[in-house]
């Protein structure tokens, strides 16, 4: 277990995971080199906002903001977020990613990672029956309004029942 999900399962004794989970983030080292900040995660988790301001810290030869900041502000989000809604009985890993310039970013860039329970749900049903699925999940980074897209990633996501995945890592080890 990776020293960031001993000090969230620690601390959510005390304080709400969802309020750990966004003083961590906007703590972390990795995180904050991309130079967002994580705005707001609900209560429930199924409902995270971050915000990339431009700065002297992410502009890039052209001024605009810097492509690599964009990603790295979306990165942990999807796959931490997953973590939290499921559980301890799954594995959740990001698989691949591919982002999307449509156009270049002179302000500030937002982007929502929005779950429904249903959602939640239906990944479970499928993993009950599947022990191992692919999911994409899409963002958008735009204007404060939402009414700008500048940029859109795709993560691809691998979620497993976490008992297959063991059992299934230690027959690859036997071959």
């Amino acid at each position: 277990m990776s020293i960031y999900r001993k000090l969230l399962t620690t601390g959510s004794k005390f304080i709400g995971a969802h309020k750990l989970l966004k003083v961590g983030l906007n703590l972390s080292p990795m995180y904050k080199r991309s130079t967002a900040k994580v705005v707001s995660i609900s209560e429930d988790m199924l409902h995270i906002t971050i915000k990339l301001p431009i700065s002297y810290k992410n502009r890039n030869y052209m001024n605009s903001i810097f492509g690599g900041s964009m990603f790295a502000a979306v990165d942990p989000i999807p796959m931490m977020q997953f973590i939290n809604l499921l559980g301890n009985n799954y594995v959740v890993w990001d698989k691949s990613a591919e982002i999307i310039f449509k156009q270049p970013a002179h302000e500030d860039l937002y982007a929502s990672f929005d779950c429904t329970k249903e959602e939640i749900d239906k990944i479970k049903e499928r993993i009950k029956k599947e022990n191992s699925i692919l999911i994409v999940k899409e963002t958008l980074l735009t204007n404060k309004k939402g009414t700008v897209i500048y940029c859109r990633v795709n993560k691809t996501i691998y979620i497993a029942d976490k008992t297959y995945f063991k059992n299934r890592k230690a027959l690859k080890e036997v071959q």
